[in-house]
């Protein structure tokens, strides 16, 4: 059981058109793997026969909002968890919709790799190009192209072949090292969880043999060591009196017990006494481990605080360059103090400059109308009131990320990435 428990977790999220069958799609993975209850398929086939539909409408396990069922289409982002014996998975089901791009942005931005699903009838179109810019704005490592609908297109492969050339030739302008196509259906099931008889002339691997084997140990940064500190623990109890370790998750690098660590912003220098966990000490620990250190000097270390390598240490900047997506229907105000959140440090920031908007059909930079609206991608600098370790969002997705808040109703407003 333990084994179980200790499987690799992956997270994916999935994009696409309106009614290209992602929903369908992922109630596909949930059915055939036997991730669903007795009592929710007995929904799902009362809510299909209310409906008149032969078969049961597998979309119907992940479109929770009564708005999504009656229309048919994914509104908000929806979590569903399932596992395998090989790997644990999180997907999160985004909405096609060009309003709904903050939707995306979110169920995005921690994946380790991204469905884009592609109608075969229909082909690469504005949204498939979108939704692939989102991702490699994101940066995430994977993207694993699903060619739906083959069932409608006869199961050919001049179809499959074609849409796999369009896209390969738009993609090579993305920032994405790795990508996958596989032809599927997901209403019958071709290729998702078994293997198509229908599609001979397809001898790549299923989505599910796909998502379990996908190499994601070098998706994070094991080179830069970065270790956020999120609490000072100080149990003050037999036999811990002098116990003093400081919690948090690693953000990237590797960390072992002698290692010569600088504390930033401060600046002091010490050694790595032990790694703690739950279950006992490690002998080393990585991103995303979340443990606690001991040091073998007694510094002041608090939240906000990070503990690096003396030799490679993150930038210091209180003018910071980021690309932002804006998430909420008030537009931002030049001059307004908003609150940044980054890692576990919090400080006050304004918009001292919109460079540009993106164009995220495009990558056009338009840098005549600078108004940032909901929904919009940016390029803008800040000024905040002290400085934050950062990295750029391509070297560690974790330290190259922001959050802005608004001060007065605490309400997300924009997610960042650092440049």
């Amino acid at each position: 059981m333990s084994t179980y428990l200790d499987t690799e977790l992956l997270r994916f999220t999935t994009a696409g058109s309106v009614d290209d069958g992602k929903s369908t799609l992922i109630g596909r993975l949930l059915f055939d793997t036997k991730s669903i209850f007795e009592d929710q398929l007995d929904q799902v086939k009362k809510s299909s026969d209310r409906k008149g539909l032969a078969e049961a409408d597998l979309s119907l396990l992940t479109d929770g909002l009564k708005d999504e069922r009656e229309q048919g289409i994914t509104i908000d982002v929806a979590y569903r968890y399932f596992a395998t014996p090989k790997r644990k998975f999180i997907i999160a089901d985004t909405p096609g919709h060009i309003q709904y791009t903050r939707n995306m942005v979110t169920g995005a931005s921690t994946a380790n790799c991204a469905l884009i699903l592609i109608d075969a009838r229909h082909g690469v179109v504005e949204q498939t190009c979108r939704h692939a810019i989102i991702a490699s704005l994101l940066q995430i490592p994977h993207l694993i192209i699903c060619i739906n609908k083959m069932d409608l297109v006869d199961y050919q492969e001049d179809a499959f072949q074609k849409i796999k050339k369009d896209f390969e030739s738009f993609s090579s302008k993305l920032d994405v090292t790795d990508i996958r196509f596989i032809p599927i259906s997901a209403l019958n099931g071709d290729n998702v969880v078994n293997r198509s008889e229908k599609m001979t002339w397809y001898e790549g691997s299923t989505l599910l043999y796909t998502l379990e084997n996908l190499h994601i140990g070098s998706d994070y940064n094991h080179i830069d060591c970065r270790f956020p500190v999120q609490t000072v623990i100080r149990p003050k109890k037999e036999p811990y009196h002098d116990f003093r370790g400081y919690a948090g998750r690693i953000a990237g690098g590797v960390f072992k017990p002698g290692d010569e660590i600088t504390v930033l912003p401060s600046g002091f220098t010490s050694k790595i006494k032990s790694i703690e966990t739950f279950d006992g000490s490690l002998k080393e620990a990585f991103a995303p481990m979340s443990v606690t250190m001991q040091l073998t000097d007694d510094l002041d270390v608090s939240r906000g605080d990070m503990l690096v390598r003396s030799n490679n240490q993150p930038e210091l900047n209180q003018d910071i360059e980021i690309m932002v997506c804006w998430l909420h229907n008030q537009a931002p105000h030049p001059r307004s103090k908003y609150i940044i959140k980054h890692t576990t440090s919090e400080a006050k920031a304004i918009i001292k400059n919109v460079r540009y908007l993106l164009d995220v059909n495009t990558l056009h930079r338009n840098i005549e109308n600078r108004n940032i609206g909901m929904n919009d991608v940016a390029r803008i600098q800040l000024r905040t009131t002290k400085p934050l370790l950062t990295d750029a969002y391509r070297k560690n997705r974790t330290t190259g990320s922001i959050i802005l808040i608004d001060e007065s109703t605490h309400e997300t407003l924009a997610a960042g990435m650092i440049i």
